[in-house]
């Protein structure tokens, strides 16, 4: 939900809790009965019991802003870019696998006001340009049959290039002892980046060879790993 529609439920819930004090305000004056610890009392309890009411509308809101509205898998909602990037990989797989081609990644992200719906694609001694363009030809008749994606994008079919990150398995096993660069998200003995051959790695950790010194990273600490560029 954007900035502007979260103030604008905000600014929605705060008026109705002025609406409901008002309202027993003036009943009460009508009643004459406006100065009574019971009155006091009951407005308090309905204003409660308002703010509360309100704030469960608006929590539904925003919980449904962030979802998608199609469906669960597993049992979990999936948010919209899940979604589609899933939904892409169902697609675009077969048509990479057809080529002898791997799929390496897929991702829906957003860059300054534009929407981009990426592949990244390689094989034994690397993409080139017409091996992309042949890929993304066959996956452009697809999109336009399946046209899943709501609002306007681009659509790209791109090489990881050398400095690739590592998220699959294969990745990993094709990268033992090859130089690769770890980026933590919390400082670790004061630094956030580390460069060193890749020795091990499983469902939990990463290990690596440090200047002669192994150094185990848990995998949820881990913000990207990727081969490392030498110049």
């Amino acid at each position: 939900m954007s900035r502007f529609g979260f103030k604008m439920c905000l600014h929605f819930v705060l008026n109705r809790c002025i609406m409901s004090v008002n309202y027993i305000s003036e009943h009460a004056d009508r009643s004459g009965q406006k100065s009574t610890p019971v009155y006091v009392y009951a407005l308090l309890l309905m204003t409660v019991k308002r703010m509360r009411d309100q704030a469960g509308f608006v929590r539904y809101i925003c919980k449904n802003a962030f979802r998608y509205r199609s469906g669960t898998e597993g049992g979990e909602e999936m948010s919209v870019k899940e979604d589609y990037e899933r939904r892409t990989v169902q697609i675009l797989s077969p048509i990479v696998q057809e080529a002898g081609f791997e799929l390496v990644d897929v991702e829906y992200v957003k860059e300054g006001s534009t929407w981009y719906l990426r592949g990244y694609i390689d094989k034994p001694g690397g993409i080139t340009v017409n091996d992309c363009e042949m890929v993304s030809r066959a996956f452009n008749e697809c999109l336009e049959k399946e046209d899943f994606i709501d609002g306007s994008y681009v659509m790209e079919i791109c090489s990881p290039g050398l400095d690739r990150p590592l998220k699959k398995p294969g990745d990993f096993e094709r990268s033992l002892g090859e130089l690769v660069e770890v980026r933590t998200y919390r400082p670790i003995d004061g630094r956030k980046e580390f460069v060193g051959s890749l020795q091990a790695y499983d469902d939990e950790t990463v290990t690596i060879d440090e200047e002669g010194e192994p150094r185990s990273f848990i995998r949820k600490e881990i913000a990207l790993i990727r081969l490392a560029v030498v110049f």
